[in-house]
């Protein structure tokens, strides 16, 4: 296939790439379309506009399109991405940047021809080389912390430089400030703001304080 690029233009990026809007994606499972709308504001609030929700329950293109027409200062986009099926429910729900678990040809040519930015999920160094191949050269790198955690990108930051990565999997409050030090690091995803008994109770007074401590990470 031809070259792609992971960086397309999308109206409220910055110049640069959707790996600089935050220090921190939050990767959000929405199960009630009505906590999407507060939960992105309460996000927002606390200086994390980038929101990844995630194609893991029936609810998850509603919540994209509530939080898409609702609030206006959040990036939202589709995470959990698996298909060109899923490529094109999430453009329809109003997703303005897409991120997978993993690629092949066929979800990277879909993701490509969507206009959106995305960060396809790699593991190894030869996905990362293969994706360079490709002129994409912003990943996801998941499972992080299974995967080899910060030594493993460290270890690649050398011979790989055009590659920058979001570390999802295992990243939480204790360790994200450790992904963020590498100089290959743009951001990290996590749900460490999100925690279930917050969200159980509506608690959002609780997640904008807890994005506010995630977003302070690179001041």
């Amino acid at each position: 296939m031809g070259a792609v690029t992971s960086t397309a233009p999308s109206p409220g990026f910055p110049d640069s790439s959707l790996l600089d809007l935050a220090p921190v994606i939050p990767v959000v499972i929405v199960h009630d379309v009505a906590d999407a709308v507060p939960m992105a504001r309460a996000l927002v609030a606390g200086g994390l506009p980038a929101i990844e929700v995630t194609f893991r329950t029936p609810a998850a293109a509603d919540a994209i399109r509530a939080i898409a027409e609702e609030v206006p200062d959040a990036v939202v986009g589709a995470g959990t991405v698996l298909s060109p099926e899923h490529v094109e429910t999430a453009v329809a729900a109003g997703a303005r940047f897409l991120v997978t678990p993993g690629w092949t040809d066929r979800l990277l040519g879909a993701l490509d021809a969507s206009g959106l930015p995305f960060l396809p999920g790699v593991s190894t160094t030869s996905e990362v080389v293969a994706l360079l191949e490709r002129g994409v050269e912003e990943m996801k790198f998941f499972p992080a912390e299974a995967a080899g955690g910060t030594a493993y990108l460290k270890a690649l930051a050398s011979p790989l430089p055009r590659a920058r990565f979001c570390p999802t999997g295992g990243v939480n409050a204790s360790n994200a400030a450790g992904y963020l030090a590498l100089p290959n690091v743009g951001c990290v995803g996590g749900t460490w703001m999100l925690p279930s008994d917050a969200l159980a109770a509506g608690d959002w007074a609780r997640v904008e304080s807890l994005s506010r401590q995630a977003a302070a990470l690179r001041d």
